[in-house]
């Protein structure tokens, strides 16, 4: 009996040991200071960036190419255009007359391109007084076939077409915007038509189309109006950076009747200086044919 009873208590105690041995212990942290746990798990957290650091330094280095060569912006530019740029001196500012036989001279394309001239003003487009709006009759014309557009009552909807107008109709035409068909490049109207555009201005607006009394297609007087737009009448204004763009001819007109658009150009441009402006009115001028270089003009505007 004895002996059995030691035998239990041998096995009491063993059990009692393997139960000490799967039961963890509790780590014991300081509350702060080096010992506490959140320095610990830091220590931990750095010790496993380092060595990640030091497995990365001990990688073969990738091999990097050379850097790619950025190309000027001329260098980025067509054979003929650059073949063109080859005769324009920079830095010099050109008279006008040299400018437009220059301008003539280096137009790269094939088609009978356009002759633009670029004004920058001394000007705040943000001021109503400012913000420079007009149009211009070029004598030698534009040299695009105008197509122009009328709405008014049908009296002078059929004035204006013996004026030579492509489209002149009186409730009709309102069925041709319904439809987006805008086969026009001006459209003028009578005062007491234009509530009827109202509703197309998101559709006409952004193209330059809907008819403006500064700009002279808002009238009574439909016949002039259809003449002074076929003969080569232009609207031009100044832009947010204080900029006017304008194309005044082909350059099939040759330089003389260029040079007539340009200076009755110019004449306009002068009688639209602000009275309250100060400074210079002409900051610079460029003149260009269309894709082709652009030249500097003397400033003699002012």
């Amino acid at each position: 009996m004895a002996k059995q009873e030691e035998a239990k208590e041998e096995i009491l105690e063993t059990t009692a040991v393997e139960n000490v041995a799967e039961t963890p212990v509790e780590e014991k942290f300081a509350k702060a200071g080096k010992k506490s746990k959140k320095h610990i798990e830091e220590v931990k957290a750095e010790a496993e960036r380092q060595a990640r650091k030091a497995e990365l330094a001990a990688e073969p280095e990738k091999k990097v190419g050379p850097r790619p060569i950025t190309r000027s912006r001329l260098e980025r530019r067509g054979k003929n255009y650059r073949k063109a740029n080859e005769k324009v001196e920079k830095g010099k500012a050109y008279s006008l007359e040299e400018a437009v036989k220059l301008a003539i001279a280096t137009s790269p394309v094939k088609f009978d391109a356009t002759l633009e001239m670029h004004f920058r003003l001394g000007v705040d487009p943000r001021q109503a007084d400012q913000n420079i709006r007009a149009t211009v009759t070029l004598p030698a014309g534009t040299g695009k076939d105008v197509r122009v557009a009328v709405f008014a009552p049908l009296d002078l909807a059929k004035a204006a077409k013996a004026a030579g107008a492509d489209i002149a109709e009186d409730e009709e035409f309102t069925k041709r915007l319904d439809k987006e068909q805008l086969d026009f490049d001006v459209l003028i109207s009578t005062p007491q038509y234009m509530p009827k555009l109202g509703k197309y201005a998101r559709l006409l607006g952004p193209k330059g189309l809907m008819p403006n009394p500064k700009a002279g297609t808002v009238t009574m007087d439909i016949e002039k109006a259809v003449k002074e737009a076929k003969a080569g009448k232009i609207e031009y204004r100044v832009d947010k950076q204080a900029i006017v763009h304008v194309g005044l001819g082909k350059i099939s007109f040759g330089a003389d009747k260029l040079m007539e658009n340009i200076n009755a150009f110019v004449d306009s441009l002068k009688s639209q200086k602000p009275a309250t402006i100060k400074g210079q009115y002409v900051k610079s001028v460029y003149i260009s044919t269309t894709m082709g270089p652009s030249i500097l003009v003397e400033n003699n505007y002012n």
